[in-house]
């Protein structure tokens, strides 16, 4: 019956005229919308309307659920912009950008439940950090979006307050964890741009899964304080969005020291503030690109193996030299068993810290609470037995003072300078999305093995499609290279154009 409604809906979306004498939203970028803001042809409220109208139309009917609840003040919030803008008659760098934000990003006045049933009804009193800059810069919260419930999956996206979420391009398919419903939401175009956490594959996961640009930045160039931790030593927010240009405009944002979170003091002075005016179509002319493939040629789709090899082939096009391939001595040995299972350790923290507000206290009135999905329970009921995962093998310390995670940095840096190359190229994934209920079928993700551990930036874009399911490229770089990194990015994407938006999510009416 949902295949039938949403075939339907698709149906008569492509009998609507498209000449409202309006802004057309759908792929619509931030420039699009500021020039609209400015020469009047609509206004902040009138598109604010036009995304809350499409997650109505779309998001239920067709079974994607990508979406827990929309933002009751975002009209109001909107009409706040419209009259900002006829007062000052300028606009902020952000203004009216209406934010598809994950649920496990504290947002003030608005519930936050990192897709956890036991975590109905808690309204943080303050922003999270990045929110907070967000909002300052003009930036509106349209909605909050579905998540793997505690960001535990990077394969699915389940909650136990939403259920599961689909992918866009295909209602059979998965779009990847934990920033699922982030990635489905900003692919179908129900707002401007999303953001996503990524602790080992989350941003670049999903973003990959729905033909999304996501960056994963150099771990302490953004704050993660306000966010539900995961792993707090490996946890990065961070933008998904349509193009390169808009997630660098939340990037720029985002950036930089936040005392709340001690970590973002390495950033101070190692990052530029105008990394748009850096971005060139032609940034690809005389680099020098590494391939990996020790993670590309490992298990893999020969389909995305294909897509592969029309990224390589399509970047020395552009003008780009390809060292191939670039070879990381004892690869599988230093990227082995870096990961730190602290998630008791930092949820209880979280919840300490929000206990006026937060309705259970530690993991262990979760469990006792019997509210969560079922595919979690051996996980929740794991990370609870764990009273110390810090030992002399696993000290858990940040990317910065962690002997093993710099020898690893090191290594994969130092084989990056012996080549002479400006960042390394894989598939964020070797195989296309899982069919929703195989498990059989979710292998293939390349995210997990080296940003994580490294602290490296890591950036996906579209590469193709396998069918109609997206793959994407990943681009990883030195610390603090987004300044270098994001112009060959943009550069292979203003190339190749591969994003485009799900067929059944077209104009409505």
């Amino acid at each position: 019956m949902k295949l039938l409604v949403w075939i339907l809906l698709a149906i008569s979306s492509y009998m609507v005229s498209a000449s409202t004498g309006r802004l057309d939203i759908i792929e619509a970028t931030v420039s699009d919308v500021h020039r609209a803001l400015l020469d009047g042809s609509m206004t902040c409220e009138q598109l604010t309307r036009e995304y809350i109208k499409r997650i109505q139309f779309y998001d239920q009917a067709t079974g994607l659920n990508s979406i827990i609840m929309i933002n009751p003040a975002a009209l109001l919030r909107a009409r706040e912009m419209d009259e900002e803008i006829a007062r000052l008659a300028k606009l902020r760098p952000l203004h009216c950008v209406p934010l598809i934000v994950k649920d496990n990003y504290t947002t003030r006045g608005l519930q936050t439940t990192a897709g956890s049933s036991a975590m109905a009804g808690f309204i943080p009193a303050k922003d999270a950090w990045q929110i907070a800059k967000l909002k300052q810069a003009g930036a509106l919260v349209l909605a909050k979006s579905n998540m793997a419930e505690w960001a535990f999956s990077p394969r699915v996206t389940i909650s136990s307050i939403a259920g599961e979420t689909r992918n866009p391009y295909n209602l059979d398919y998965v779009p990847a964890g934990s920033s699922g419903g982030t990635g489905a939401a900003v692919a179908s175009n129900f707002g401007l741009i999303g953001l996503g956490t990524d602790t080992g594959n989350s941003i670049r996961g999903p973003s990959s899964h729905n033909a999304l640009v996501g960056i994963r930045s150099t771990l302490g160039l953004t704050s993660r304080s306000g966010i539900v931790p995961l792993y707090f030593r490996n946890d990065v927010g961070g933008p998904m969005a349509r193009t390169v240009t808009d997630a660098v405009r939340i990037l720029q944002v985002i950036a930089g020291p936040d005392p709340d979170d001690p970590i973002t003091r390495y950033s101070a002075g190692r990052f530029s503030t105008d990394i748009l005016s850096l971005l060139d179509k032609e940034a690809l002319k005389g680099t020098r690109i590494g391939v990996l493939r020790h993670l590309s040629e490992r298990d893999h789709d020969p389909r995305i193996a294909d897509l592969f090899a029309k990224a390589l082939k399509d970047m020395e096009k552009l003008g780009a030299t390809l060292i191939d391939p670039v070879q990381v001595d004892n690869f599988d040995g230093i990227s082995a068993n870096h990961w730190c299972r602290m998630f008791k350790q930092d949820l209880n923290r979280f919840l300490a810290s929000n206990a006026a507000r937060a309705p259970v206290k530690d993991l262990k009135e979760i469990i006792e609470s019997g509210k969560y999905s079922a595919y979690i329970e051996e996980d929740l009921k794991r990370f609870q037995a764990i009273d110390d995962p810090v030992s002399a093998d696993s000290p858990c310390e940040d990317i910065y003072k962690d002997e093993r995670r710099v020898a690893f940095r090191d290594a994969v840096v130092g084989a990056m300078d012996e080549a002479d190359v400006m960042a390394i190229v894989f598939p964020s994934w070797n195989f296309p999305p899982a069919r929703i209920g195989l498990p059989e079928e979710y292998k293939g993700d390349n995210s997990q093995v080296i940003a994580p551990h490294t602290g490296l930036p890591a950036i996906t874009v579209p590469m193709g499609y396998v069918g109609d399911l997206p793959a994407g490229l990943q681009f990883v770089g030195r610390l603090f290279s987004e300044s270098e990194l994001l112009p060959i990015v943009y550069s292979y994407e203003q190339g190749t154009l591969h994003r485009k938006p799900p067929a059944g999510f077209g104009a409505i009416d």
